[in-house]
């Protein structure tokens, strides 16, 4: 069974209509473009993705929905942040952040393992 999310044409593995799997430095360099969101925020995921993203399409993949997901947070923190105001942007801000470290140690690991991660609540600004 093929992964819908994952990229689509060109990387066949054996005529199974799997994606060819990624080299360990690949998944590697993918787990940390997600594993970098936690403490750089968009930087860390954004430098991985502009170095590798002409050299490997799984890289191209992983740093491309860990920037989206970066991004998304970005957005919702700021919203959050006007929303102290009425001091329920604390309780938003504080369970975003929890559950933001949780969905990228999650992608971390998806991609550690060879597999095609989505956010489950991300923008797609780069597709």
């Amino acid at each position: 069974m093929t992964d819908p999310w994952a990229p689509q044409g060109g990387g066949e593995w054996e005529g199974q209509g799997q994606p060819a799997p990624a080299s360990q430095d690949s998944r590697n360099m993918a787990m940390l473009a997600h594993l970098l969101g936690i403490i750089s925020g968009f930087i860390g995921p954004l430098i991985i993705w502009l170095i590798k993203k002409d050299q490997d399409p799984y890289i191209d993949y992983h740093g491309k929905e860990a920037l989206n997901f970066t991004i998304t947070l970005f957005i919702l923190h700021l919203i959050c942040f006007v929303l102290w105001i009425i001091l329920i942007g604390v309780v938003l801000s504080i369970l975003l952040w929890l559950g933001s470290i949780v969905l990228f140690v999650l992608a971390g690991l998806a991609a550690g393992r060879g597999e095609y991660y989505r956010y489950p609540f991300a923008i797609r600004f780069l597709k």
